[in-house]
């Protein structure tokens, strides 16, 4: 089971599972506060009903599994799935998406492969992608940070346009809802509008988005706390940051009026998110070292790729899917040598 390997990330952590995902519901706590505080209540509930909604599955699955409920729903490997693709959906996404995608995730991407430590694909994005391959309008509706939303909701509005679709009188969806910093940056520039006159929005502030950029350096913040606790290893988020940085830097240099300094797509979207919560899954991510620098990269290289050129203006979820098909080779092909080894030839 590869979620005790030697060489993953979790290796030097000498606890159980469950205070290993213990430790990555405290350092998402910080991240998820700033959410709520610029998002509204609509993160909370989403957190909630996506935490139950895992949990109950987890449940029904062991039981026709014949297998103990209670090791499984007690080790957290739920919760954290759950919190994973609760914070990365739209504030006022209809409530059964929000079941659909997390019962989706644990049912399919986890225990259709064998459960914990078995599933090779993460189960979070595999939810979330299935969201918004299917319902893309939905799951694309993001709410205006809070200094620059004109309509905010309370928690009463907000629990009755997440389970009842409605909204206070005289409100409609399109003046409630904006396009994301990265939706908005990736429009402006279809329409041929230089970087210099799209950042003279008070969208901006001084990397990303505005209240986006901060939920990314509590997201980093709660990313060095995984790392203090020895809970990850630097090797996975350091290179796929520095894959996006580099690539981000290299095409701005190349025309400054046309792709955003690099920092942009750092403090923008999933990126920090998904650089040290995502692609440092234990089960699915490559195990030896230097295979998590050349996964965490092609990561990070995938997700430019994908903003720039592809459809989805944020690609996190995409790109960590496609290297974990990839993980399994890359670990093959960078095991690291045996102490005694000889190399071939050798006498």
């Amino acid at each position: 089971m590869r979620f005790v390997s030697i060489t993953s990330p979790h290796s030097e952590r000498p606890n159980s599972v469950t205070m290993t995902m213990l430790w990555v519901i405290i350092a998402l706590a910080p991240g998820g506060v700033a959410m709520t505080w610029y998002f509204g209540w609509g993160i909370v509930i989403h957190m909630l009903l996506a935490s139950a909604a895992a949990v109950i599955a987890e449940a029904l699955v062991m039981k026709l599994r014949g297998r103990p409920v209670m090791p499984a729903v007690s080790d957290l490997s739920a919760a954290v799935t759950a919190l994973l693709l609760a914070i990365a959906l739209p504030p006022l996404l209809p409530w059964w998406l929000t079941v659909l995608g997390t019962v989706f995730a644990i049912v399919v991407a986890k225990h259709l492969y064998g459960g914990l430590g078995y599933n090779p694909f993460n189960p979070a994005m595999i939810g979330y992608v299935l969201l918004l391959v299917s319902y893309p309008v939905e799951m694309t509706a993001w709410l205006p940070p809070i200094m620059l939303n004109q309509h905010p909701l309370d928690f009463a509005q907000t629990l009755t346009a997440i389970f009842g679709g409605g909204l206070p009188a005289g409100l409609q969806w399109d003046a409630l809802t904006m396009a994301t910093p990265l939706d908005e940056m990736r429009n402006q520039l279809n329409q041929n509008r230089m970087i210099s006159e799209i950042r003279q929005s008070t969208l901006w502030g001084d990397f990303g988005g505005r209240g986006w950029e901060w939920v990314g350096n509590w997201y980093l913040l709660g990313g060095l706390i995984l790392l203090y606790k020895r809970v990850i290893s630097w090797h996975i988020p350091v290179s796929m940051l520095g894959a996006v940085l580099v690539m981000a830097m290299l095409f701005h240099f190349l025309d400054q009026e046309s792709h955003p300094f690099g920092l942009f797509h750092i403090f923008s979207g999933g990126t920090l998110l998904g650089a040290f919560f995502i692609a440092t899954d234990p089960v699915s991510a490559a195990t030896t070292k230097k295979g998590q620098l050349i996964y965490g990269a092609c990561i990070g290289f995938i997700t430019y790729i994908i903003r720039h050129w592809g459809g989805y203006p944020d690609a996190v979820a995409f790109a960590v899917l496609l290297m974990n098909m990839a993980a399994p080779t890359i670990d093959y092909y960078t095991q690291p040598r045996v102490f005694g080894q000889r190399s071939t030839g050798d006498d």
